[in-house]
């Protein structure tokens, strides 16, 4: 049986206009499927996966792993940036709804040693 964790998150896409867009991400765990990675979903239909401890590593100091970068911004915001062939998308998201998320990932399933 599968306990797989889907969660919405507000974001706001980063860019140099003076008003950030807003933007819901879909957050999804399923241990069942890959028990050592999250995903996190855009309304455009791209989705991206990475290691789940790239983002509990990210809530406490700057770290990437490929196309994903994760940093703390002050003390209640993250940002992760993602890095495509068209460019990159930096999205600002409040620290306590990633980290909530993590916590539900590890209500279902603590990871492997």
């Amino acid at each position: 049986m599968s306990h797989a964790v889907k969660e919405q998150a507000s974001g706001r896409i980063v860019t140099d206009a003076p008003q950030h867009r807003p933007v819901r991400v879909f957050l999804t765990y399923d241990p069942a499927e890959n028990p050592g990675t999250v995903s996190f979903a855009f309304p455009s239909g791209r989705e991206w996966t990475f290691p789940r401890a790239l983002l509990e590593s990210g809530l406490r100091a700057p770290t990437r792993d490929g196309d994903i970068g994760i940093w703390p911004c002050g003390r209640v915001q993250a940002i992760i940036e993602f890095h495509t062939t068209d460019g990159v998308a930096v999205v600002q998201f409040d620290a306590k709804t990633l980290i909530r998320f993590l916590q539900h990932t590890y209500a279902v399933a603590t990871p492997a040693l």
